[in-house]
């Protein structure tokens, strides 16, 4: 079982080259992955849950940066992060492919850049707020 889940992975890395890393003890973070993990083209991709102890994140990934930021390594290895990050998934999902051409407008990356940014210092709270409105 465990080397058809490993099979499975490197097909899927293989799929886009893209592997996404999320902070799987966020409620907030959980909820938007398992959103992005239910559309089409999902098995294109790798999600990687930061908190797990099992988790590759490569040599130039810490969890504690991984878990601080939205981070996607693309088919060459590199890191992106961010606003970027988003748009590489969304590049990959067909029914998010709109998201992605509008970021790539001139300006407009930047821009949902400084929007993530500014939503990092809200994720803890809104996480508790979603995590006591499941209970």
């Amino acid at each position: 079982m465990v080397e058809k889940r490993e099979e499975s992975m490197d097909s899927q890395r293989q799929g886009s080259g893209l592997t996404v890393y999320y902070d799987g003890g966020c409620p907030l973070c959980r909820l938007e992955m398992d959103h992005y993990k239910r559309q089409s083209g999902a098995e294109r991709l790798c999600f990687v849950d930061a908190t797990s102890s099992s988790a590759d994140l490569g040599g130039d990934l810490s969890r504690d940066t991984a878990l601080s930021r939205f981070h996607v390594r693309d088919a060459d290895g590199a890191l992106v992060s961010g606003a970027r990050g988003f748009v590489a998934v969304w590049a990959v999902l067909p029914r998010w492919r709109w998201a992605a051409r509008i970021a790539g407008l001139p300006a407009v990356t930047p821009l949902l850049e400084l929007a993530y940014r500014g939503f990092l210092p809200l994720r803890p709270w809104l996480a508790r707020a979603l995590w006591r409105r499941a209970r």
